[in-house]
């Protein structure tokens, strides 16, 4: 009934989405229980504000990502790396008269 003959895209298998969202949400609660645990054991004693609970932490750390954008990590995407490589060669393959041109471009559009 399932053969072999099940074609998708190289490196895609159902299973990887079911584990990279459970590796997700199973990040998420980590990270907000590292945030309330620090939260409770620094700041009301630093600071005097009331200790928070578990779903107050993971509140906070939307609300970070909603302000600040981070939870970044990582190498920028492959498409940066392979585009800037492909600038790179263009540039190097260039005499000195089509870098002149290709600068004289940029000085007018810059």
């Amino acid at each position: 009934m399932f053969g072999n003959n099940y074609s998708s895209p190289k490196g895609f298998h159902p299973g990887k989405i079911f584990f990279f969202i459970g590796m997700a949400i199973l990040f998420v609660l980590v990270l907000g229980g590292v945030v309330m645990l620090l939260w409770n054991a620094i700041l009301p004693d630093l600071v005097g504000v009331k200790p928070i609970q578990f779903w107050q932490a993971i509140g906070l750390l939307i609300l970070s990502r909603i302000l600040f954008g981070g939870f970044k990590f990582g190498p920028k995407g492959k498409k940066h790396y392979a585009r800037r490589r492909q600038w790179k060669e263009k540039w190097m393959n260039m005499n000195e008269e089509e870098r002149a041109a290709f600068k004289e471009r940029w000085r007018k559009k810059c």
